[in-house]
Parts: C-alpha cells; structure tokens; sequence
C-alpha cells in the first residue's frame, strides 16, 4: 500500500490475526527493496522479530520474547516513527523500540503478509 508518513507521525492499525496463523509480518518502508521496519510476530517461537531489508541483505535480527499475539485475536498496533527509531506499542500496552538504521525521513510503503487482515489504518 502507498502512503505518506512522516517522522513525528503514528501509524494506527487495527485488524485480526488469522485462527490458523504461526505469525505475520508487517513492513513499513520506501519500497519492497527498502524496509526500515520488518515487525514479525512468529507464534511458533513466541518472539517478536524486528529487522531492516536495504536492498541485499537483512540486518542483524531484534527479538524480543514478550509475546501478547495469538491466532483469532483482534490486534490494534500503534508504530511511532521518530527520527532515530521506531516505537511500537503492543496490544497488551507493552512497547518495543527499533532503530531506523536506513535513516529515512519518510516512509511511502505498508505491506502485510501473513495471517493478518487489516480492518483499518490510520496516519496521526
């Protein structure tokens, strides 16, 4: 999906994680060959994995083992983009940080993939 997000903006996402799922990814980035944020819940392992794709390579994985997704849950995600990082806040009011290691101050692309099917996404 296209869109236009800024620094200082919060990206709002409400939608429901699949009953069959082991997990599901969301990217937020200028394209599918520049991802600042890879956000992967993976059920199976019960951690959350965060990275960065610039194009040829992944960066070094960010896990975190707090883990409040499941299969046939309803999800409202709220990722802060700040200069320097990411912040996403979890259903469960938990909150992760990621670095924006590419640096960009504006991010044009949202994908999902996986067993997740957003109701909903909006730009504070």
């Amino acid at each position: 999906m296209n869109m236009d997000m800024k620094v200082g903006t919060t990206l709002k996402i409400k939608g429901k994680i699949a009953d069959c799922a082991d997990g599901f990814v969301i990217n937020l980035g200028q394209g599918t060959d520049k991802v600042n944020l890879h956000f992967n819940p993976r059920f199976d392992e019960s951690t959350v994995v965060c990275n960065t794709w610039d194009g040829s390579s992944w960066g070094q994985e960010q896990r975190d083992s707090h883990m409040c997704f499941g299969p046939g849950s309803e999800v409202k995600l709220l990722i802060t983009f700040e200069n320097n990082e990411f912040k996403v806040k979890m259903p469960d009011g938990h909150q992760l940080t990621f670095p924006n290691r590419l640096g960009h101050n504006h991010l044009s692309y949202l994908s999902v993939q996986g067993g997740f099917s957003i109701s909903s996404f909006k730009l504070d």
